[in-house]
């Protein structure tokens, strides 16, 4: 028996064509993993309590009930002005952030003992991060009302850029009164009484809207192919500008500053995106030539240099003076072994620095090998998210910066990592969303925002036109009676 016209899935005869129906926002699923985010974290922080004061605070309360806080209203945000966004990257930060949260919480709790016993006023750090947490959400949230379309950032593309270059170059040329020199590096723009910022954080943010934009309007500039080496078409020397530009920023920044890490990611974002742009091979290899080059440059000319290639060749050479934060690390990674001491079970408040630098040495005590490869899973899931963002969203300026943006968090990580690991020489970067700090922790959550303003442009289905109904001619139209009134 034929079916009726009310059973009937297909268009009608003669009628417009079945629209697909709308991709799903999957906000619950996102909301599902802050969930179970929130039962990871508050588990953490009930270990660490238990292993170190062997009961329960009231402080559990208050870092828990904040946590829930802030993240219920981010997802409430990303629901409401990015509701097609990836819903695995905000919980994928949220997670990265509590555990942060978890490990400073307790060396606290270490320091505050110690201080105890040495008759020392001590202040927990933890209330101060859960701050800038909250810092960091509204301007999270402020990113994703003012920018609707990520492509509007591409008129301020010169802007960007000049304004990443000015923030970048300010602690190297203001006095030290203002711009002290600590750690050996010359990064943090200070205010006594009031506050202190790292500039050079959020202007990687800038020069990143800044090199996608100009990218994009000179594409064909780098595509045109000069002479061909060994195989390979190099670039024009004329067409060489921004990579020696990126680079004699990369070395000023160095030399002013003394800021090895910030060179290092500056310079590798630029590179990455030139390759992204062009797909030319040649980019990385005259990238990594200048790159080399410049190191040999920087260890000849700066002490500073040198002394931190010497800790990383042997840092036991000078265990009690240069190379003790790193040979204390080294300790730390060895005695967590595979599955680590436990939370609140070992000893990382002996690593300087623990809380911001070396963060990750700690969390590598504490639960080993196994807990550090699921930490750099959950970076690289972040990532891969980003880049699948990058490769969904339709228009190059997007691919540009989404790509950049996920590849400047995952090379962060990199240098971290292999810092604390002694695979390569220290840079004073800090873990990002981990850390102790403000000004990485603001700045990478507006990079967040950006990524999820992208996310949702690629995912959100495109607005189908209007069709055009067809009008009778005049000749054929039909006359309509107008009575005029009284």
């Amino acid at each position: 028996m034929a079916e009726s016209a009310a059973t009937t899935t297909g268009p009608l005869p003669g009628g417009p064509p079945a629209q697909p129906p709308p991709p799903a926002t999957r906000r619950g699923t996102e909301l599902m993993l802050l969930a179970f985010a929130a039962v990871l974290v508050t588990g953490a922080l009930m270990l660490v309590e238990i292993n170190q004061e062997q009961e329960l605070t009231n402080a559990l309360l208050y870092y828990g009930a904040a946590y829930l806080g802030l993240f219920a209203v981010a997802h409430i945000a990303v629901r409401i002005w990015a509701p097609y966004a990836d819903p695995l990257i905000l919980p994928c930060v949220a997670l990265l952030n509590g555990l942060g949260l978890v490990m400073i919480h307790r060396i606290d709790l270490a320091e505050a003992e110690r201080a105890e016993l040495t008759g020392r006023v001590f202040s927990a750090d933890v209330p101060r991060q859960i701050m800038w947490t909250t810092i960091a959400l509204v301007l999270f949230v402020a990113v994703l009302v003012l920018v609707k379309d990520h492509r509007t950032l591409s008129k301020y593309g010169y802007t960007a850029g000049l304004a990443g270059l000015v923030a970048l170059a300010l602690p190297g040329i203001l006095p030290n009164v203002i711009a002290p020199e600590i750690n050996g590096a010359k990064i943090w723009l200070r205010i006594p009484g009031v506050f202190s910022i790292q500039p050079g954080e959020f202007a990687k943010i800038l020069l990143m809207v800044f090199f996608a934009a100009f990218l994009v309007s000179k594409r064909d500039l780098f595509m045109a192919a000069g002479r061909k080496v060994l195989g390979m078409e190099l670039p024009r020397a004329r067409d060489l500008m921004p990579m020696l530009f990126a680079w004699f920023a990369s070395l000023g920044v160095l030399v002013l500053e003394k800021d090895l890490g910030t060179s290092l990611l500056f310079f590798g974002i630029v590179l990455v995106m030139l390759y992204v742009a062009t797909e030319r091979v040649a980019w990385l290899v005259l990238g990594m030539t200048f790159f080399i080059g410049g190191c040999l440059v920087a260890y000849q000319i700066f002490d500073h240099v040198q002394v931190r290639v010497t800790t990383w060749l042997d840092p036991f050479a000078d265990f009690f003076n240069k190379g003790r934060q790193l040979g204390q690390a080294l300790f730390g990674l060895g005695t967590g072994g595979i599955g680590g001491t436990g939370l609140g079970a070992g000893r990382p408040e002996l690593v300087p620095l623990a809380k911001s630098d070396f963060i990750i040495a700690a969390i590598g005590e504490e639960l080993g090998f196994v807990g550090l490869a699921a930490l750099l899973m959950l970076y690289t899931l972040l990532v891969m998210r980003g880049m699948r963002s990058a490769l969904a969203v339709r228009d190059t300026f997007g691919k540009l910066l989404a790509g950049g943006l996920s590849f400047a968090v995952g090379l962060q990580v990199f240098i971290v990592v292999g810092g604390v690991t002694k695979l390569i020489p220290l840079t004073g970067l800090t873990a990002p969303f981990l850390s102790l700090g403000g000004s990485s922790l603001v700045a990478n959550y507006a990079l967040v925002a950006l990524l999820l303003r992208i996310s949702d442009g690629a995912r959100r289905p495109a607005v189908a036109a209007k069709p055009v109904v067809p009008q009778a001619p005049i000749a054929e139209a039909h006359t309509v009676l107008v009575e005029r009134p009284s």
